[in-house]
């Protein structure tokens, strides 16, 4: 199935409204504790690591991560005005202290130059209609050494696969997520695709693969 893309921001009310009180516990869990099997593997963070989170969104995985990483910098950044503002106000309710930047992706390169210890996003790379960007962005936020993990959708085979996985999943969510979610498997890049991204950048410690009906994941080390 071809890839249509989408917007590559969320920025109606009706969206942000929507994002912020629908439950994706389970997903944000799953991300974390990918981290957490990521640093496992290759060993603990530096003191007190600077943790950016590109496409932050409502804040639900910067948060968690505060929470699972006290000693550490979080720094959410998201193009968002509307969903940063969610963003800020949860990180105030949870008293954890967590910086959001409202900035274009392609604007962070420059100013997050070398800065990160992980780089971390949740349902970015799917908006983007430029994948290379995510990739080179990374780059260039990351010091030597800097993990990686990036979750997303992935992209079925055809329009009846992705029928079949909004009948399992939001069957009975409201339209606009359902619409949303929907349009984003369309928009999703497959397993390979990935991989042909991170060859193409010349991130060969970081590696994609499938998880479950409808997600990949990437992970690895940078810098």
């Amino acid at each position: 199935m071809q890839r249509i893309p989408e917007p590559e921001l969320m920025t109606t009310q009706e969206q942000v409204d929507a994002y912020a009180h629908a439950d994706f516990n389970s997903g944000d869990a799953r991300t974390v504790a990918l981290v957490a099997q990521l640093i496992h593997k290759t060993g603990p963070l530096p003191e007190n690591p600077v943790i950016v989170d590109l496409g932050c969104g409502p804040g639900n995985i910067a948060i968690r991560l505060a929470e699972f990483l006290p000693e550490a910098q979080i720094i959410g950044i998201d193009g968002s005005e509307a969903m940063l503002a969610v963003a800020k106000q949860r990180s105030v309710e949870t008293s954890r202290e967590i910086k959001f930047v409202g900035m274009q992706l392609q604007d962070t390169a420059a100013f997050f130059k070398d800065s990160a210890d992980l780089v971390v996003s949740n349902s970015l790379l799917h908006h983007l209609h430029d994948p290379d960007l995510l990739w080179t962005v990374t780059q260039a936020i990351a010091k030597p050494g800097c993990r990686v993990l990036h979750r997303d959708l992935r992209r079925p085979s055809s329009l009846a696969e992705v029928h079949h996985l909004q009948q399992q999943h939001l069957s009975e969510a409201p339209s606009i997520l359902i619409q949303d979610f929907t349009a984003s498997l369309v928009a999703a890049f497959t397993t390979d695709e990935v991989s042909q991204q991170l060859r193409r950048a010349e991130m060969n410690r970081v590696k994609a693969w499938s998880e479950d009906d409808r997600y990949l994941v990437v992970s690895g080390l940078v810098g």
